[in-house]
């Protein structure tokens, strides 16, 4: 199984290093899990004009094919005025409608207020169930208060404990999917 892990910021390194650590989580619970890292920040993501992904640079493909490529997605997000980042909603708006059919897609959040706590869930997870993905019931949202000041890793042994479940749900689920499929194709 591929777990890609999307960090969609342009900006420091919290949310990065967030995703970072569902990715590390997953790979402890089962190494043969394969992992990948997509920080947004490494790639020239076009804005989305709503034309045919051929009309768009390298980059572009190669994030949105490798995410559809994936078995299963963690998406990160800094919540900036409330709500997720443009960037992210930017590489969302390329997907199609059933893109992530058969997909666990998690959410991973971070920002500076614990009044934002729901905007994952009010802002990111009505995005992804649209595009058809499965949704754990748990999503991590990381305070920057949680952060070490000088490395930005995550130092809230909670906060820790969370990712980890994270992991472990979006892997079952995953597997769950996956069996269901295998053998109806039987």
């Amino acid at each position: 199984m591929k777990l890609i892990g999307v960090s969609g910021t342009l900006a420091g390194n919290k949310t990065s290093q967030a995703v970072h650590d569902v990715l590390a989580a997953a790979s402890l619970i089962d190494s043969t899990i394969k992992t990948e890292l997509i920080d947004l920040r490494e790639y020239e993501v076009e804005f989305c004009r709503g034309e045919p992904l051929t009309y768009y640079n390298d980059d572009t493909w190669k994030v949105v094919k490798k995410v559809l490529d994936a078995d299963f997605v963690v998406f990160g997000t800094p919540i900036y005025q409330a709500s997720i980042s443009g960037v992210l909603k930017n590489l969302l708006d390329f997907f199609p409608e059933y893109a992530f059919k058969n997909k666990v897609t998690g959410i991973i959040a971070t920002g500076a207020s614990e009044k934002h706590f729901l905007v994952p869930e009010n802002h990111l997870k009505p995005v992804l169930s649209y595009l058809r993905g499965l949704v754990p019931s748990t999503n991590v949202f990381v305070h920057n208060d949680f952060f070490d000041i000088e490395t930005d890793e995550i130092i809230d042994h909670g906060i820790s404990k969370r990712i980890h479940h994270l992991a472990e749900e979006m892997i079952f689920l995953q597997r769950s999917i996956d069996s269901r499929l295998n053998s109806s194709e039987k």
